[in-house]
């Protein structure tokens, strides 16, 4: 995974008004955690930040008003209108150290004919990684596969250096069955409409 140049402010303001006036600079509040060290309170760009986090568990070489660290997003808030940042939670890391991160799934192919879905009962599979080289996600086929057909966390192909962060015999995505309109509540509403257009006749 490259890692994405963010240029960072340390922060002295706090509270819901010195967030308000950091956000209207087009900039977001956050804090840098991990490795036992005191929490580092930032000023982030806002735009760059958004483009960054596009991309799920993206490396972020800070600059710290010339101190350079590693770190990787573990939470961001969202104005739940308008979309913007509010705040970020960034996680320390440093090169070669492990972490245990989600990582989405996405699923190709058709399914077996006859209108089954596909249920993603994990939408990312946790996984450890390298700090650096964290997968951006995960492909599996479901080409061909029938109702009641599984894919388990050990079916999915890892990359070399990632390991599995949850039972191996966890569901990610399953096959559902089409479910058939029940004919009990089509007749149920044919009886309905039989009794009110008799009713309807007799007034």
């Amino acid at each position: 995974m490259s890692e994405v140049k963010i240029s960072a402010e340390l922060r002295s303001e706090f509270g819901k008004g010195a967030a308000r006036r950091i956000r209207r600079d087009d900039k977001v509040p956050g804090v840098l955690y991990g490795h036992g060290s005191d929490p580092i309170h930032l000023t982030l760009p806002g735009h760059d930040l958004l483009l960054a986090l596009r991309t799920p568990n993206v490396l972020l070489a800070l600059d710290i008003e010339g101190k350079k660290e590693l770190a990787i997003p573990k939470a961001a808030q969202r104005d739940p209108l308008k979309g913007f940042l509010e705040h970020v939670d960034l996680l320390l890391v440093k090169r070669g150290e492990k972490v245990t991160v989600e990582v989405p799934v996405h699923a190709e192919g058709e399914l077996a004919p006859g209108g089954n879905l596909l249920e993603h009962v994990l939408n990312a599979l946790p996984v450890e990684a390298e700090a650096t080289h964290i997968p951006e996600s995960f492909t599996v086929s479901v080409e061909g596969l029938e109702a009641g057909a599984s894919v388990h966390a050990k079916d999915v192909k890892l990359p070399k250096g990632v390991s599995l962060a949850v039972e191996e015999d966890a569901v990610v995505l399953q096959v559902l069955a089409a479910q058939a309109e029940e004919p009990a509540a089509e007749a149920e509403a044919g009886e309905a409409g039989e009794a009110a257009a008799t009713e309807g006749a007799e007034a």
